[in-house]
């Protein structure tokens, strides 16, 4: 325990009737006590008085003749009121005098000693100790103590008399000494202002802590850090630290010595700087919560705390983290309601962490979450995300299953949900979104925003790579390579235009396939990603027939040229042999018909056509296929798909 001069002489007490108040049909005495420096408020009625004076008679022998008789009639008037106030003060402070020391039980209860007086605080705890300490310790429950009570304590321990010096057993100090030697899990709860009726205030009370030896988890609320002493006899059996409203670093708490030693360095650390104090490491604590606090900074004392798993630094002013790089075996953090705008890199500091909470900050990027693979919960509700490109930064976590972006700026935007699911691609339906299992409907959107996703892609890398696009015009890029390209361009050239006639005869959805004339995807382009409500089969099929009809069965009369329209500008033009448009310079698509690219990506009414237009590709091929097989001349007239198809057979 902290070392302390011992008191020469116990702090004086004073007794005052200070006035006087009508409550119903009796009079209420106002008595103002004070001990030292504390001084609270008593009110008592004169049957209080009479009382106590009864009980004192009994136990102490005190003259019978001490107290103010009794008054039947005129009992209320003024001038009764005023001289009893003053023998009843007078007969207070013969009774303190009387008994300057060992103060009475029903005395300091009708003083209220064992609410604010030293002496009787600590007697009204010891005497419950002495009842249910042992029952206490047994069940292993939290046990709260006041701040006051630990002031209490810590100074009876300094002062140089018996621990029974009242010569009652039950009030002995002893009873404390053994209880907090043996206590596990202990709570302090200070109050904000005054303590009752008195001027004492918890927050401006010191106490030490060494009294206690054998803790395990301590929370400490509305106490002021620098009163508290005796943490480090803490540091060898502690497993669980809280401190609420009570600090405003974690230096102050977790390395009390800084405050003596400038330089200091933990326990076990090479340091090739001279230190002046080497601190013992807290050895067993592993979490610690230092919420609702005035912290700014993650300071150099968290090395002193090496095997904390749980970190809660919620409701503080942080605007940066630092140093937790020093916490190898961080699993839990809560960084919650702070002022963080940035968090870059977050994985040089953080590492492996399961469970992350960054609600409530300032947050309008996720660039530095990038690599937190091992992240399974992540809460980022609260924050200024406007973004949705922002998601794409944790869509590749691979262990991440709850996601929360409750009251960000995004959750306006149309469709939000499946938007943000679409991000995760394959593992969308594994993610909990704001606290809300994934929907059947919700995962069908996913896979259309997808599959538009990869469009849009494809539709990008073209437009940079013009002359990949002029060199990928062969075949082989939808089809298996059957014969080289100059006998398909050789088919194409021996069309002719009883061919493209046949081919206008052939009823086919103008908007499903790409215009004749268009230029040929990459070769990288799956089409699978867009026969969204075809069987695999059959997606195949289309595929396949789609890019034999744009590269080899393609008409070569110019005067055929169909219209188009920009899926950029919306601008019309002819589309024969044209690759770009004429009004924007954009890349002419074929992935999917201008009209679908004017839709919305969650628009349901696209969905329904894109399905419905696929499909009647689909019978159109299967029918066209049927008259292939019937027809044994292969130089009948054949329409552009009939002949493609001729040509990739060769």
């Amino acid at each position: 325990m902290e070392a302390g001069p011992f008191p020469e002489e116990v702090p004086a007490r004073k007794v005052c009737v200070v006035g006087s108040e009508l409550v119903e049909n009796y009079t209420v005495y106002i008595i103002d006590v004070t001990d030292g420096l504390h001084q609270w408020t008593v009110k008592h009625r004169y049957s209080d008085f009479y009382d106590l004076h009864e009980k004192l008679t009994a136990e102490k022998k005190v003259d019978r003749h001490l107290l103010p008789p009794k008054k039947i009639l005129g009992k209320n008037s003024k001038s009764l009121v005023e001289r009893r106030q003053k023998e009843l003060e007078l007969y207070l402070q013969t009774l303190l005098q009387q008994f300057p020391e060992a103060t009475p039980t029903p005395l300091a209860c009708f003083l209220h000693f064992h609410l604010y007086e030293i002496n009787g605080v600590t007697a009204a705890l010891a005497e419950e100790l002495f009842h249910k300490g042992e029952q206490l310790l047994q069940a292993g429950e939290v046990f709260s103590l006041r701040p006051l009570q630990l002031y209490s304590i810590s100074q009876q321990l300094r002062l140089a008399k018996p621990t029974c010096f009242t010569g009652d057993a039950k009030t002995d100090l002893g009873h404390i000494l053994d209880f907090t030697c043996r206590l596990r899990y202990l709570k302090i709860s200070g109050t904000r202002g005054p303590v009752g009726t008195s001027n004492i205030q918890e927050n401006s009370l010191s106490f030490d802590l060494s009294v206690f030896k054998s803790l395990l988890q301590i929370e400490i609320s509305d106490c002021s850090s620098p009163q508290v002493h005796g943490l480090p006899s803490l540091r060898s059996t502690l497993a669980t630290l809280s401190i609420h409203r009570s600090t405003q670093s974690m230096m102050s708490i977790l390395v009390p010595e800084a405050s003596e030693f400038s330089q200091w360095e933990p326990e076990g650390a090479e340091s090739g700087c001279p230190v002046t104090a080497v601190v013992p490491v807290w050895r067993n604590l592993t979490t610690l919560d230092m919420s609702h606090n005035c912290i700014s900074a993650v300071d150099s004392s968290v090395k002193l705390i090496p095997k904390v798993e749980f970190l809660d630094l919620s409701y503080n002013q942080l605007s940066s983290v630092e140093n937790l790089q020093h916490l190898y075996n961080l699993v839990h953090v809560d960084l919650s309601y702070n002022s963080l705008r940035t968090l870059e890199a977050a994985h040089t500091r953080l590492g492996n962490i399961k469970t992350l909470s960054l609600a409530g900050n300032q947050l309008e990027n996720l660039t530095g979450l990038s690599k937190l693979y091992s992240l399974v919960n992540l809460d980022l509700s609260h924050n200024q995300l406007a973004q949705l490109e922002e998601i794409r930064n944790i869509g590749a976590l691979p262990c991440l299953e709850k996601l929360n972006l409750s009251s960000n700026p995004m959750c306006i935007i149309p469709d939000y949900r499946t938007r943000v699911l679409a991000q995760f691609g394959d593992r969308a339906a594994e993610v909990c979104l704001d606290c809300k299992v994934t929907t059947e409907k919700e995962l069908d959107t996913v896979e259309v925003l997808k599959a538009i996703q990869k469009a849009k892609e494809v539709k990008d890398r073209m437009s940079n790579s013009d002359k990949k696009i002029t060199e990928d015009t062969n075949p082989s890029a939808a089809a298996p390579p059957t014969s080289s390209s100059s006998s398909c361009l050789a088919q194409q050239a021996a069309c002719s235009s009883q061919e493209i006639t046949s081919r206008e005869e052939v009823p086919e959805p103008p908007t499903v396939l790409p215009p004749v004339d268009a230029a040929p995807p990459p070769e990288s382009f799956n089409s699978n990603t867009l026969l969204l409500s075809a069987e695999p089969a059959q997606v195949k099929h289309f595929a396949l027939s789609a890019s034999e009809q744009s590269l080899c069965g393609a008409p070569t009369n110019t005067t055929s040229s169909s219209a188009a329209i920009c899926c950029v500008c919306s601008a019309s033009f002819s589309s024969h042999l044209e690759v770009r448009c004429p009004s924007c310079s954009a890349t002419w698509c074929p992935l999917l018909p201008p009209p679908l690219f004017s839709l919305s990506s969650s628009n349901k009414d696209f969905i329904t056509q894109l399905s419905q237009w696929l499909s009647l590709a689909l019978r159109e091929q299967k029918t066209k296929r049927g008259e292939e097989e019937d027809e044994s001349d292969p130089r009948d007239v054949r329409s552009p798909v009939e002949g493609s198809d001729l040509c990739s057979r060769r």
